[in-house]
């Protein structure tokens, strides 16, 4: 017997309890017969206004995440799909991984995360120059590239909108994002990658391939893609960009 309606995969899948934008995502990258059972990290919802209060945010997460995690697994999750992804690109490659295996030792199943599924999609992608662009502050963005470098891409440029909290990262128009993409990118970059689970950008990174004419990679999109393909789930999907049109 298998669950009526995950009959092919029941997905356990966590966020900030301030990201408004993963879940919605996750659910519309769904196909039929996989199911989305979302647990949502406990924060605050305090301002942000420079690299000292994003860290706290970022404390605030990490001393939340495996409470949320052990929730999940009392429905009997089949895989992880972690919706927020900050502190999955802390310190590096080494230090990425180190922070995967804990969530994989937790969670007690396979698991994918914002910093490996964007390496994947770039990799599948076949592209080593990117730009990327987040909602967060500089001491983020450096552990961002600082990942990136480490899994041999070069990061021509960067941009961190500075949104002043949690909740209003979901508020970002997509006027900001648009600018942003602008803002990065040239003839020196192949691809670009947006980060930041609560920033939505599923559609309009699949718009923004048609005119500039290369990958331009949501997080969400990456990180569903990355969770469908690695249980063995093939099903192609139009309108959210290449990566899951095609790979």
């Amino acid at each position: 017997m298998t669950d009526h309606l995950g009959y092919r995969k029941k997905f356990g899948t966590l966020g900030p309890s301030t990201n408004t934008i993963v879940q919605p995502d996750f659910d519309d990258l769904r196909p039929v017969g996989v199911t989305n059972h979302y647990s949502r990290i406990a924060i605050p919802n305090d301002p942000v206004t420079d690299d000292a209060s994003f860290m706290k945010l970022v404390d605030n997460i990490n001393l939340a995440t495996l409470d949320a995690v052990d929730i999940l697994r009392t429905c009997e999750m089949d895989y992880l799909v972690m919706g927020m992804s900050a502190a999955t690109f802390w310190n590096g490659r080494s230090g990425a991984e180190t922070y995967l295996k804990m969530m994989t030792d937790r969670a007690g199943v396979g698991v994918s995360c914002g910093s490996f599924a964007t390496e994947a999609a770039l990799n599948t992608l076949k592209v080593k120059r990117i730009a990327f662009l987040s909602p967060y502050f500089d001491v983020a963005n450096a552990q961002v590239k600082r990942f990136y470098q480490d899994c041999g891409f070069t990061v021509v440029r960067d941009v961190c909108l500075k949104r002043p909290s949690p909740v209003q990262i979901a508020h970002s128009t997509d006027n900001m994002c648009r600018q942003a993409i602008k803002d990065i990118d040239g003839d020196d970059v192949d691809a670009i990658v947006q980060v930041g689970t609560n920033l939505s950008m599923i559609r309009l990174a699949a718009a923004a391939e048609l005119f500039l004419g290369k990958p331009v990679i949501a997080i969400n999109t990456a990180t569903y893609w990355h969770a469908l393909r690695s249980c063995g789930i093939q099903d192609k999907r139009s309108g959210f960009g290449s990566l899951l049109e095609h790979h």
